[in-house]
């Protein structure tokens, strides 16, 4: 399953300044991650599978409401 970083630390009950501590970064650090503003480099990303239980590649570096979404749209084009 992915998850965002910021709901992967919720999933744990861990606050930022939580979180940011046990990373050893900035809790502004921790937030610029999870807004996508910026990303962690290799040791921080282990550090966040260990504490936050999660494959690096199943996290999504997008906070959910800048996701994109996909729709379908039933529009038939008649060519008659």
């Amino acid at each position: 399953m992915r998850v965002t970083l910021r709901a992967a630390r919720m999933n744990k009950g861990f606050t930022q300044d939580e979180a940011a501590r046990y990373l050893g970064i900035k809790k502004d650090t921790l937030s610029n991650y999870e807004r996508g503003k910026t990303y962690p480099n290799i040791p921080v990303l282990r550090r966040m599978e260990k504490l936050y239980e999660v494959a690096y590649d199943n996290l999504i570096f997008l906070p959910l409401d800048n996701a994109l979404s996909v729709t379908s749209s039933n529009t038939s084009h008649d060519t008659t």
